[in-house]
């Protein structure tokens, strides 16, 4: 059955579904907004402090340093910090992801594995929830809509376990890439290691984000465009407060001066809390639903059901009974294992 295009009309008087965006508005605004960021890198970084600093709040204990002579604190497990944030009526639930620092162990052989392991298995924790037969209305979203990958400022280029990670976690999610510390870089040697990273992602064929769509509008796709042109974002963070000549702003003071992490002269922190939160929050959510997810959901419901026909046929060879059309659903546990992870109070 095919059905023609339909006719563009108006009403002869109003109707009122016009509002049904105030209303879709009001339902959201109650419901609030679920948004769940992964950091990862090496240790030493200021992962934690960035977050703080993306979302203006302390949201997750720094392991960083107090002192030149301290030695570098590093996270040993995934850790889940939960948070509600509200602005201007609208809340956000926030969900921090601290992973464990590359480079740390003696072996660091696949040390990006449990990182993969931890996405895929709220990829699979969601899927047993919607296949339940008796399912919640709105099902706790935990899958990780964001992956924050940390770069080493050595002015080099990616590190073979940067390569790997990078191209693992890109797979599966939506990552992007930063600077970390981009204040141990002049200006130029920033712009060059930006250059030479750009050339690396594209060498090894790493998919990140944002991606590219033909559904994308031209205002969209030019949006992307200029993000990609600076992709890695170069940024600084702190939760220091400084005051000169009267403006209060974050910052950190050095011997050399004074650093607002939010002047675009010294940092690209603006361009990415920009691009996080106020122009593709809502795209970061719905890739991970509508692609990432998908591909896992797609790939697990397939396996499942060649299980589910392979032990039909096995049952029946052995039976003598004839085989009869099977299809596999998932038992809680049967999609992946799911392994208990840290909450931070």
């Amino acid at each position: 059955m095919s059905f023609a295009q339909p006719h563009i009309l108006e009403p002869k008087s109003y109707v009122g579904f016009d509002t049904i965006t105030t209303q879709i508005e009001h339902r959201l605004l109650k419901k609030g907004f679920q948004f769940n960021i992964l950091v990862a890198g090496y240790s030493g970084l200021g992962k934690s402090t960035l977050i703080n600093t993306l979302f203006s709040n302390h949201l997750v204990d720094s392991q960083g340093r107090r002192s030149a002579n301290e030695p570098i604190g590093k996270t040993s497990e995934i850790t889940v910090s939960s948070h509600q944030l509200v602005e201007n009526n609208v809340r956000l639930n926030v969900n921090v992801i601290d992973t464990p620092g590359f480079g740390d162990q003696i072996n660091n052989d696949k040390c990006w594995e449990p990182i993969v392991r931890y996405i895929k298995e709220q990829y699979s924790l969601y899927l047993r929830k919607e296949l339940t037969a008796v399912r919640e209305r709105h099902i706790q979203d935990t899958r990780v809509h964001a992956v924050l990958y940390f770069i080493q400022p050595n002015n080099i280029g990616l590190r073979a376990l940067d390569i790997i990670a990078l191209k693992k976690l890109s797979e599966i999610s939506n990552v992007i890439p930063v600077i970390a510390k981009a204040d141990t870089l002049t200006l130029d040697e920033r712009e060059t290691f930006r250059k030479t990273l750009q050339k690396e992602f594209e060498f090894h064929d790493l998919n990140l984000y944002p991606f590219d769509s033909e559904d994308l509008l031209d205002e969209e796709r030019e949006l992307n465009n200029s993000i990609k042109s600076i992709i890695p974002f170069a940024v600084i963070g702190s939760e220091t407060d400084i005051t000169i000549d009267g403006q209060v702003f974050k910052g950190r003071r050095t011997r050399w001066g004074t650093i607002n992490v939010e002047d675009i002269e010294q940092s690209e922190f603006v361009y990415l809390r920009d691009f996080l939160t106020r122009t593709h929050l809502q795209d970061l959510i719905e890739t991970t639903a509508y692609v990432h997810y998908e591909n896992f959901r797609s790939k697990q419901l397939t396996t499942l059901k060649e299980n589910a026909s392979s032990s039909a046929r096995a049952s029946a060879h052995i039976s003598g009974v004839p085989m009869s059309a099977q299809n596999g659903v998932p038992a809680p546990g049967a999609v992946n294992g799911s392994t208990a992870y840290k909450q931070r109070p």
